[in-house]
Formats: structure tokens, sequence, C-alpha cells
């Protein structure tokens, strides 16, 4: 006669192990949540990996070139310098423009009894599903083409694994070197010194297109293939032409190059490992706060830094103290402000004192020529500067997150609560765009064209304001609730983009009527840009702010709701 078995002494199921694949599906229900029900998300993701894919197919076709054409003389040339600059790109790109896909937090599995060597695989494989990574892998798999049409089949394979090796470096870098500074920023030192390192990177992006540009004009590409055979020995460009390592006969090569690239993989994953350790455990306090002697107005008094200290002790008042506070402490919002600095000086002079033009000298080298600036160019390039400053509150409701339900619960009125926005954050910027001014016409040799730089600033930048306002109201979107100032949820970094190019373009827009004004009214307007710049933006600013007023009070749940992390 058979037994039944009780619950309790049957016995338990195996555990399975944690495996990398549980990371890639967790990522995948997750990225399926934030989807759910936000169409314009799924929108944004769709535009943003068409656009991956138009840079993929014309990555492919670059990479291919050499195999296409039959001719194998600069192969190794376009491997190692697109393989490079795809490592460096990983490496730099999202520090400075688009974060890192945090999707998977790793402070989240802080408590959990996960080795590290689980934790940092899981992580890896994860960060290994996204766009950019596909983006990537169909570009690069141009040099498996040129391989095998030059080398045949055995060429191809081998260049398939060292491009399947390259990614893998890509990403591991990324990781890498994200964890480490996300470490580094709990000092309040050292994430200043790294806001103003990664803001100068990125000001320095447009000169050194302008000078790449003219030196390829000029360049010997004789010393250019010997430098990408350097370069094709390091870990920047190993992997990418072990392929054409094999069709071009040095078969000894491609095993070398390929033990360097997974050398340089395992050194990644293991400092990352080490900084991933240290993050999980939290941010470090500051410490006590100082009192700050001489403030006035009791504990109220002290709530407003004196950089506001004149605002009103009301509703408003405190809108612009607290906002106030935030834009210098918050790592995230400060590391904007620093890059509106930089760039809106080094990008105005390139336009207007090199005019995108080098001419050469009799081989000693390249020499800059001095382009003729006219009011329309310094109108044109101030437009830009102002557009960079105004479209960092494209999602401005993001820096809150949850925090922005005090206001929803208040009841601030949309207006109050734009307006107050605008006014601390254009506390720091206008300073800025004043020194900007000021530089552009000094360094031009025009100090009578201060009101034509301050006064096209000034349009621009209220124009910038309003189209933000509706932006940062329609299109917000949530930043993930950690201590790394450069982590993005999962197609924020697609949304981010796409945001950033529609504000821009739309705020230019906006500010055309200043470069119409500028080639038609000649001498005139060089007395009449200040004040109609100043009444334009501040009119524009305003407008903005009593209409996107209106459509705020309307989605005030929707976009608490939006901007919440999602956990």
């Amino acid at each position: 006669m058979a037994f039944p078995v009780s619950a309790a002494a049957a016995p338990a199921a195996p555990v399975r192990p944690v495996s990398a694949g549980h990371f890639v599906r967790l990522k995948l229900r997750v990225m399926g949540n934030n989807f759910r029900g936000q169409g314009w998300r799924i929108a944004l993701f769709i535009g943003g990996a068409l656009v991956g894919l138009w840079f993929a197919v014309s990555g492919f076709f670059l990479f291919a070139a050499p195999g296409m054409t039959g001719n194998g003389r600069y192969a190794v040339l376009v491997a190692a310098a697109g393989g490079g600059l795809l490592v460096l790109g990983w490496l730099l790109l999202p520090l400075v423009f688009f974060g890192v896909d945090e999707t998977l937090d790793p402070a989240r599995f802080a408590l959990l009894p996960l080795t590290r060597r689980t934790l940092v695989t899981g992580l890896f494989a994860a960060a290994l599903v996204s766009v950019p990574v596909l983006a990537v892998l169909v570009a690069s798999f141009g040099l498996a083409l040129t391989s095998w049409a030059l080398g045949g089949w055995s060429a191809g394979l081998v260049a398939i694994v060292g491009v399947l090796g390259g990614l893998l470096l890509c990403v591991a870098a990324s990781r890498a070197v994200t964890s480490a500074f996300a470490s580094m920023l709990r000092s309040r030192r050292v994430r200043d010194l790294a806001a103003v390192l990664l803001a100068v990177t990125a000001a320095l992006l447009g000169p050194l297109q302008v000078f790449g540009l003219a030196a390829l004009r000029e360049a010997d590409w004789s010393r250019l293939t010997g430098v990408a055979t350097v370069v094709a020995w390091t870990p920047f460009g190993a992997p990418w032409t072990a392929g054409i390592d094999v069709a071009q006969g040095r078969v000894w090569a491609a095993p070398v190059k390929l033990l360097i690239t997974a050398a340089a993989i395992g050194a990644l994953l293991v400092w990352w490992s080490r900084s991933l350790e240290s993050a999980m455990v939290g941010a470090v306090s500051a410490g006590k706060a100082p009192t700050r002697r001489g403030a006035t107005g009791g504990a109220v008094g002290q709530l407003f830094p004196r950089l506001a200290g004149w605002a009103r002790r009301d509703r408003f008042g405190a809108l612009v103290a607290r906002e106030a506070r935030y834009w210098w402490r918050d790592a995230r919002r400060r590391a904007n402000l620093i890059t509106i600095a930089v760039v809106g000086i080094f990008v105005p002079v390139v336009i207007n004192v090199t005019g995108g033009d080098f001419a050469a000298t009799d081989g000693a080298g390249l020499t800059a020529g001095v382009a003729d600036s006219s009011p329309v160019v310094v109108t044109i390039s101030m437009l830009f500067v102002g557009v960079l400053a105004s479209v960092t509150l494209a999602n401005q409701f993001g820096f809150d997150g949850s925090a922005y339900a005090a206001n929803v619960v208040a009841g601030v009125p949309g207006r109050v609560e734009l307006r107050a926005r605008m006014t601390a954050f254009s506390l720091y910027v206008l300073p800025m765009l004043a020194v900007v001014a000021v530089v552009l016409s000094v360094v031009l040799g025009r100090p009578s064209w201060i009101g034509l730089t301050t006064g096209s600033l000034a349009a621009t930048y209220g124009a910038g304001l309003a189209v933000n306002s509706f932006v940062s109201v329609l299109g917000a979107y949530s930043l993930p609730e950690t201590s790394n100032p450069f982590a993005m949820n999962s197609g924020a970094g697609v949304a981010k983009g796409l945001l950033t190019i529609l504000a821009m373009v739309t705020s230019a827009v906006a500010a055309v009527p200043m470069v119409v004004a500028a080639a038609l009214l000649g001498d005139a307007w060089l007395w009449l840009a200040l004040p109609v710049g100043i009444g334009y933006g501040l009119g524009a600013a305003l407008l903005g702010a009593y209409l996107a007023g209106d459509v705020l009070d309307r989605r005030q749940p929707e976009l608490l709701a939006t901007v919440t992390p999602r956990r």
C-alpha cells in the first residue's frame, strides 16, 4: 500500500545557480515594463533603432570598401583607424553625451548572495543586449567582408572572431571606465574635476574635427599607414586587423592580436569588478554641512543660497532657491553647466576665427586662415550657443525624479513652477553667456559687436527656454536612482538623443528672425540687436512659461509617473 508523501517530507527542488541568462532575461523584463503603456517611449526607441541602423549600414560599407574595390592597400588603415575610433567612442561618448544604460543597477544586487564573478558576468551579458551593440556588430562585419574578399574564407572567419572580440572589448571598456568614474565621483572635489575634464573633452570635439579635416587634406597616406600598423598592435586596433593580417599573409600575427584582445578584455573586467564592488556599497557621506555665517532671516533665510538671496520669501522664491542649490550641488546638473561654459567659448571662436577653413604653408605645417567674420556668421554662432545652453532644461523634471511629488502635492501652479526653474537656471547661465559674448567680440577685434553678440544670445536663449519648457513637460523621461552620474535607464539614451535634437532644431528655428534681421538691417542692427534681442528672449521665455504652465497643470500626475524610476 502506498502512503501519500506530505509536503514537508517531499524533497526540495534543486536550486539552479544564477547564470548570465538570468540577468539577460531580467533586463528584457525590465525593458518591457518600462515600455508598457508608454507609446511615446516605444516610438522613440524605434526611431533610435532606425538611426542606429542607418549608422550601422554606413559603417558596414565604410569597413567593406577595401574589399569591395579589391584594393587592400589601405585595408589595415581602415580597420585600425575605424576600430580604434569605435573603442575610443565607447570610452568617451557614454560619459559625455548619452550616459550608461543602468536598467540593472548594480546597487540593487548588493544584499543578494551573489559572487563577484556571477555579478560581473551577468551584468556584462546584459550590457550586450542593446541597440548600440547591435549597430556596432553590423558595422564591423564589413571588416569580415573585406578579409574574405582579400584572403578567402579563412581570413573571413578570423575576422569574425576578431570583430566579436572587439565588440566585447568596447562594452567592457565602457563599463569599466564609467564604473570607475562613478566610484571616484563620491568625492566632491573629484566630481568637480571629472566634470571639468569631461566638459573640456566635449568642447574639444568640434575643434578636433576641424583640425582633423584640415590635416586629412594634406595627409601623407604612407605615414598614416605606418601609424595604423602601430595602432594595430594595441588593444585599440588588434581585434579589428586580425583578419586583414591573415588575408595579407601574416598568419602568425592573427593569434597574437587575438591574445592581446583577450588579455585587454580580461584586465578591463577585473578592473570593473573591483570598482563595481565598491560602487555597490553606496555614496559616502560628505559630513556635516558647514553653517553659513552671517545668514539672516533665521532658519528660512539659511535655506536661500547667496545667489538667490534676493528672492521673495514665498512659493516662487522657495522654488528658485531650491533649484539654484540643486544646480550647483547635483553632479549631473553641474556637469551640464560646465559644458555650457567651455563649449560656449570654443565653438564660436572656431567658427568665427577659422571659418572652418585652413590653408597649407610652404611645408612648415598648417596655419589657420582667419576668416572675415560678419554679423550673420556671428549671429549663427551665437544661435548655437544659446540653443546649447537652453537644451539642458529639456528633461529638467527628470532630475527631480520621485521628489517632484512634493510639488504635485503642494499644488504648485505650472506657470510659477516653470518661471522659477527658468530663473534659477538663468542665475548661472546668463553670466556665462555674457562672458561668451564679450570674449568673442574681443577675439574678433570688434568691441562694438558686444551688443550684437549679447542680443543674439539673449534672443536664442529665451526662445530655447520657451521650447524646452514644452519638451520637458511632454517628453520627460526618468533617470536611474544611482550614485553614478553617467547612468541612464534602458532606452533613455535614445530618448535623450532624439529629444535633444528636436529641442535644438525647434529652438534654432524660433531664433531665425535674429539671423534674418542681421542679414537685412546691416550696421543698424549692431545697435538694435541688444534691446531687440533682450526683449525677444524675455518675451519668448515668459510666453513659453505661460503656455507650457497650462499644459503642466493638466499633466502633473502623468509627468510624476513618467519621471519616477520604475524598480
